[in-house]
C-alpha cells in the first residue's frame, strides 16, 4: 500500500496505521510534482494492482496554479489523468485497475462538444459549484475513455461516494461550502461508508463495470453527455496536450 498526500505528516501518519505501507508526497496543483510521484513509483514497483485516483478539491474563488490552468480542473481531473498515463506500464503488468473519485455533482458539469479546452482556461467568470461539478464530469468521462483505450489489459471504474462528513468542502465555495460549514454535515454519510465503493471497485471480483460510474456498490446513472464517446475522445486528447503527452 502506498498512500499519497500533500503533506508528509498527515500522510505518514496514516501510513502508519497500515503496516508494511509507504508514505509519499505529492501536490497535484503541480505537475512536476506528479511526474516526481510517477517516477518515484516506477522505480518502486514493477507492478501496480490498483490505482485509487481520490485526490479532489473544490475552491471558493478562481485560483491559477504555477503550470497555468484553472486549479480546480487541474487539481481534480488534470493531474490524475497525468499519474494514470505515466504509470500505465506498472498497471499493464499487474492487468490492474484505475478507480476514480467522481461525485453525482457530475450532473451539473456539462460542457459542449467542441468547448473543452475552456476547462483549463484560468480567465473568465468563476463558480465555484460549477467548476467542481465540471471537474467530476470529466472524471466520469476520463474513465469511459481509459476503459476503452486500455483494455484489456486494464479496467477503469469511478463512483459516487455521496456526501461525506469530511474537512473536504469547508473551503468550497457556493452550497457545497455551506453544507460543510453548518450543523447540517451531521446527517451526513461517515468517511468509511463513503470509502465502502472505492475498496468494493479495487477488491472484487465481479458486480461492477468497466467504463462505468458506480454508487452503493452497483453501477449508476450519469449525465447523457458524460456517456459521449465524442466528448470523452476530446478530453483526452486535451488534456495530453496540457500535461505534453501523445495522444
Amino acid at each position: 500500500m502506498v498512500v499519497v498526500g500533500r503533506s508528509m505528516e498527515k500522510t505518514a501518519a496514516v501510513a502508519a496505521e497500515l503496516p508494511g505501507s509507504v508514505a509519499l508526497t505529492a501536490d497535484f496543483a503541480r505537475l512536476d510534482d506528479v511526474r516526481r510521484l510517477a517516477a518515484d513509483l516506477r522505480d518502486r514497483f514493477r507492478s501496480i494492482d490498483v490505482l485509487a485516483g481520490n485526490a479532489g478539491a473544490s475552491f471558493a474563488r478562481r485560483a491559477v496554479t504555477v503550470d497555468g490552468y484553472e486549479q480546480t480542473f487541474q487539481v481534480d481531473h488534470l493531474a490524475p489523468y497525468l499519474l494514470t498515463r505515466l504509470l500505465e506500464e506498472p498497471l499493464r503488468a499487474a492487468r490492474g485497475r484505475v478507480v476514480t473519485t467522481s461525485s453525482f455533482v457530475h450532473w451539473a458539469g456539462q460542457v459542449r462538444r467542441g468547448h473543452l479546452a475552456g476547462l483549463a482556461d484560468p480567465r473568465g467568470p468563476y463558480v465555484a459549484t460549477r467548476a467542481y461539478a465540471r471537474a467530476k464530469w470529466c472524471n466520469v468521462l476520463f474513465t469511459a475513455e481509459l476503459a476503452r483505450r486500455w483494455a484489456p489489459g486494464v479496467t477503469a471504474t469511478c463512483f459516487d461516494p455521496g456526501a461525506v462528513a469530511t474537512g473536504f468542502g469547508r473551503a468550497a465555495g457556493g452550497a457545497t461550502g455551506l453544507v460543510f460549514r453548518t450543523p447540517l454535515v451531521a446527517v451526513l454519510r461517515t468517511p468509511a461508508q463513503g470509502a465502502d465503493t472505492l475498496v468494493w471497485l479495487a477488491t472484487a471480483d465481479d458486480g461492477w463495470r468497466n467504463g462505468r460510474l458506480h454508487a452503493n456498490r452497483s453501477p449508476t446513472l450519469t449525465l447523457p453527455s458524460a456517456r459521449d464517446a465524442v466528448r470523452a475522445r476530446e478530453l483526452w486528447e486535451l488534456s495530453a496536450r496540457l500535461v505534453g503527452l501523445p495522444g
